[in-house]
């Protein structure tokens, strides 16, 4: 399929490459978040992908941020509904018959965004978000969405700054950033808007790995060929194990485990494997 703003291209065996471009901005744009989610649910139908790497088609840019022009449309857009809103409301109240119940606003869904990041974090596949630049507000949020984050070193930030201009993360910042990081850095990294270094995001555990510049593609690159390397049912099987069992308590999360333990155990790929490892031999994956 052909796309706006992605290019795709397979550069390795199991492994796809996406280069996410919105030039001459690089910010995120609703039109490429949808072709994102049209380019995860081709991969999902496909057996043959094990790592899938996003990066930047930008020059020193990963996504720089949200279209904040779509934001502030957005913005104005919700408050002449929330004043409409509010208004329709004031007048039912004053018409409604005495002793009558007065009817509870329905909650909105996920939108696309948020939708995109949990089929990434649901997919067999493993993400990598080969940050090769700037990445503020939504593109640390879909950095965040991924299951890896690698990030260039040098003269680039990373970060959440929504609050200085009057909101708050709205596509998973808040959320993941507390689950990554704990409560206490996700309120000074979210509250404080606070744009890191790479090495210091690093440091806080935002990242994974930070590369030099002139070797990150390569090094990246490198990265998602070792993985997938890997057993892709042990993969997704962890991947399920990992992010599930976060969510609950741990009797909860043991039974989650042993579940996805299961469904390696029955596989043809462990019993090769395990024969394999034995005998002193190489196993070549065939997934199932």
């Amino acid at each position: 399929m052909d796309f706006k703003h992605l290019t795709v291209d397979e550069p390795s065996a199991g492994v796809v490459r996406c280069v996410m471009a919105n030039p001459p901005t690089h910010t995120l744009v609703a039109g490429e978040v949808e072709e994102l989610e049209t380019f995860a649910n081709d991969l999902d139908r496909r057996d043959d992908v094990r790592v899938v790497v996003f990066t930047g088609g930008g020059e020193g840019v990963f996504i720089r941020h949200y279209e904040v022009g779509e934001l502030a449309a957005s913005a104005a857009r919700n408050q002449a509904q929330a004043e409409q809103s509010a208004d329709d409301r004031a007048a039912m109240l004053r018409n409604r018959p005495i002793g009558s119940r007065v009817p509870q606003t329905a909650e909105p869904g996920l939108h696309r965004f948020n939708r995109l990041g949990l089929q990434l974090q649901d997919a067999q596949f493993v993400t990598v978000a080969a940050i090769n630049g700037n990445a503020a507000g939504g593109g640390l949020e879909f950095a965040l969405g991924c299951d890896f984050r690698l990030m260039a070193d040098g003269d680039f930030r990373i970060g959440l700054p929504e609050t200085g201009v009057g909101i708050i993360p709205g596509a998973g910042g808040t959320q993941r950033v507390a689950r990554l990081l704990g409560v206490a850095k996700a309120l000074d990294l979210v509250l404080r808007g606070t744009l890191l270094a790479p090495r210091e995001a690093l440091a806080l555990g935002l990242l994974h790995a930070v590369y030099p510049p002139l070797e990150f593609a390569d090094r990246a690159l490198a990265f998602a060929v070792e993985l997938a390397a890997r057993s892709p049912i042990a993969l997704a099987a962890a991947k399920r194990a990992i992010y599930q069992g976060v969510e609950t308590d741990l009797r909860s999360g043991l039974a989650i485990e042993q579940a996805q333990f299961a469904r390696c155990m029955a596989s043809g790929d462990a019993a090769g494997a395990l024969r394999a490892a034995m005998d002193g031999r190489r196993w070549r994956w065939r997934g199932r």
